[in-house]
């Protein structure tokens, strides 16, 4: 039986629990994961791509689909202050690669702030479910959404999550924003942070980030061992092992993921030498 987030929200954590299973949602697209699977640079479904061609309310981009017909969830990845979609673009494929549609997109400019970017973040939402082309709009689900970023597109993430409590999942990579103060998020938040941040320091941003979420919310930290604020710009095992795992949770409701959050896989994984520290909610 399937159990959506979206039917969730609201309830207590052990309540939650209590209406979860342990076997494939609805929305499965794929075999069951294994630590292998979740590290490897690639998914088991292949993917193509399609570039925004006229933006609205954000500065385009490109759309990874699976080539595989099917109702999937969407993703919109921001990238960080001067940056430009390709700086994510690894990030965008290897998620897509496990059963979503994910759109990494350029900003109006590359100095845009948070906030900004929040709003281009749902922006970019809207034209893959409202303008994307037939092939794209034809494999999703326009309710399951959600979104992430790196940097101030994290911070950016964390504001449209916020803002936007039908969202299924969050997802800020070494996150930037002025507020420190997300304790009205309700949709679900992974955050990512790296002990070598100099420009988006752990113990101003992604902590309290963490701390201000309420504890209602189904959330976890974790802290990469030996990385820095750009560490997300570049392929990373424990990034796209994480990301997938929190949106194949989150987004689709496969609860065969929640062991590699919080369960045995987890935890053979997480050792020291991948994160300093991760802290979370469990169980999911």
């Amino acid at each position: 039986m399937k159990t959506t987030v979206s039917r969730l929200k609201g309830l207590s954590i052990a309540a939650a629990i209590a209406l979860t299973t342990l076997a494939p949602s609805a929305f499965s697209q794929t075999s069951a994961p294994t630590s292998a699977s979740l590290n490897a640079t690639a998914g088991p479904l292949s993917v193509s791509t399609a570039s925004v061609l006229v933006p609205v309310g954000f500065g385009g981009g490109t759309i990874y689909y699976p080539t595989v017909a099917g109702q999937y969830g969407v993703i919109a990845i921001s990238p960080g202050f001067t940056a430009t979609q390709s700086s994510i673009a690894w990030l965008g494929r290897r998620i897509a690669t496990h059963g979503f549609v994910v759109i990494t997109l350029n900003t109006n400019t590359t100095l845009d702030q948070p906030d900004s970017r929040a709003t281009q973040l749902l922006a970019a939402l809207r034209y893959v479910t409202n303008s994307s082309g037939t092939a794209v709009r034809s494999r999703i689900d326009a309710t399951r959404l959600a979104v992430a970023g790196h940097s101030m597109g994290g911070g950016g993430s964390l504001i449209a999550a916020r803002d936007n409590p039908t969202l299924k999942a969050s997802y800020p990579l070494t996150p930037w924003n002025i507020s420190t103060n997300f304790s009205t998020v309700r949709v679900p938040t992974l955050i990512i942070g790296a002990d070598g941040d100099t420009i988006a320091p752990v113990a101003s941003h992604a902590r309290p980030f963490y701390a201000s979420l309420p504890s209602t919310t189904f959330k976890a930290y974790g802290e990469l061992n030996n990385a820095t604020h750009f560490t997300p710009n570049s392929t990373s095992t424990p990034i796209g092992r994480y990301g997938v795992a929190w949106f194949k949770r989150f987004l689709d409701g496969d609860t065969r993921y929640s062991p590699f959050l919080c369960g045995a896989q987890h935890t053979a994984y997480a050792t020291a030498l991948v994160f300093d520290r991760y802290n979370q909610n469990c169980p999911y």
